[in-house]
C-alpha cells in the first residue's frame, strides 16, 4: 500500500534531527513515497523558518498532492500565522485527497481550518516524536495510520481508568456531533479569535504536555465560564503528561481536576483517550461527525467510513 507522504515543518524547528531521519526512514521501510519539504529542516530562531516561509511550506504542502500531509514536529509556531494560512487552498487540498496530520501546536492549525472551511483533519503522529522514536514506532500507532492510508479506520476504543467510572451512567445517546478539540493550552488561546470553532453539541477532547494540574483546571474553567463546556454533549480527556508534582499540592492532581469538573458541567466527561503526547495515540478525525457509547469502563467512537484513496 504505497502512499505519497509530505513532510513539512509548519511550527518549531526541527531541533533532533537524529529522530527526524529515523522517521523518515521509518516512512519508507513501510514502502512509502516520502516528500521531504525544501524548508522542512529551516531554523530561524525557534521556528522552522521565519513566518513567511512556514506560510510557504503549507501552501506546497496543499499544493503536493499527497494522500498525507504530516508534520515534522509540533512545538510553537502555527498560532503566530494563522492570519496568513491559504485556508481555501487548504480546504481544496483535503477535497482532493490530502490529509492533513499532527497534534499539539498543530492544534491551532485544525481548529482555525474548522471553524473557517469545515473541512476534517486528523489528530495523529509527527514524524520526529512517533515515526522516529528511539525505541521504534508504536505498533498500535502505525496500524492506526495505516488505517488511515487505506482509508479502513472507522472508529476507535478504550477502557477508562477505574477510578473514573464510579457515578457514571452509561452512555448511548451521542449520535452525529462533531469531534473537536486537541492540544488544551493551544485551544484555549484560539478562544475569542474567529479560529475557534463555533460548535454546540459536539464532542471535545483535550489533552496536553508539562502543564501542572493548576494550570490545566484554569484552562479548563477558562473554556466553562465562557460557556464552551455546558454546550457539548461530551468531554473528552485524553493523556496529560509530564505533569511535575511539587510537594505543597497535597493530592491535588489530575484526577482532582477531572472529578471536580464532572461536579461542574453536565455533559458528561470521560476519560482515558489514547492520545497526546504517548506513543501509543490512536488518529482522530477534527470535524467529522462521531458517535460515541459507554458503558462501564468501556467507550467506543466511531465516525465510519470516512474517504477512499
Amino acid at each position: 500500500m504505497k502512499k505519497h507522504i509530505y513532510i513539512y515543518s509548519p511550527s518549531s524547528a526541527v531541533r533532533d534531527k537524529a529522530a527526524f531521519k529515523r522517521g523518515v526512514k521509518r516512512l519508507r521501510a513501510l514502502g512509502h513515497e516520502v516528500e521531504i519539504d525544501e524548508a522542512a529542516l529551516a531554523t530561524h530562531q525557534r521556528f522552522a523558518g521565519d513566518d513567511a516561509t512556514r506560510v510557504a511550506a503549507i501552501s506546497r504542502a496543499a499544493a503536493s498532492g499527497a494522500d498525507v500531509a504530516l508534520i515534522s514536529r509540533g512545538g510553537y509556531g502555527l498560532t503566530r500565522i494563522l492570519d496568513a494560512i491559504p485556508y481555501k487552498a487548504v480546504a481544496k487540498a483535503i477535497h482532493d485527497g490530502t490529509e492533513f496530520v499532527g497534534l499539539s501546536d498543530f492544534t491551532a492549525f485544525q481548529n482555525a481550518l474548522l471553524a473557517k472551511t469545515g473541512s476534517v483533519t486528523w489528530a495523529g503522529p509527527a514524524v520526529g516524536e512517533d515515526f522516529g522514536a528511539e525505541g521504534g514506532a508504536d505498533d498500535i500507532m502505525e496500524a492506526c495510520f495505516d488505517d488511515l492510508l487505506g482509508g479502513q479506520g472507522e472508529g476507535t476504543g478504550w477502557r477508562m481508568p477505574a477510578r473514573d467510572v464510579d457515578g457514571l451512567a452509561p452512555l448511548r445517546g451521542i449520535h452525529g456531533a462533531v469531534l473537536w478539540g486537541g492540544n488544551l493550552c493551544v485551544l484555549t488561546s484560539l478562544l475569542g479569535t474567529p479560529y475557534f470553532p463555533s460548535i454546540d453539541k459536539g464532542v471535545l477532547f483535550l489533552e496536553d504536555v508539562n502543564e501542572h494540574p493548576y494550570r490545566v483546571e484554569r484552562m479548563l474553567d477558562q473554556l466553562r465560564q465562557a460557556g464552551v463546556l455546558a454546550r457539548q454533549k461530551a468531554v473528552i480527556l485524553g493523556h496529560f503528561t509530564g505533569i511535575r508534582k511539587v510537594s505543597h499540592d497535597r493530592g491535588f492532581s489530575m484526577k482532582t481536576v477531572a472529578a471536580r469538573l464532572r461536579e461542574l458541567i453536565k455533559p458528561p466527561v470521560l476519560t482515558g483517550l489514547p492520545f497526546g503526547h504517548v506513543p501509543t495515540k490512536v488518529l482522530l478525525p477534527v470535524g467529522a461527525k462521531v458517535e460515541v457509547a459507554a458503558d462501564g469502563r468501556d467507550v467506543f467512537m466511531v465516525w465510519g467510513h470516512r474517504h477512499a484513496h
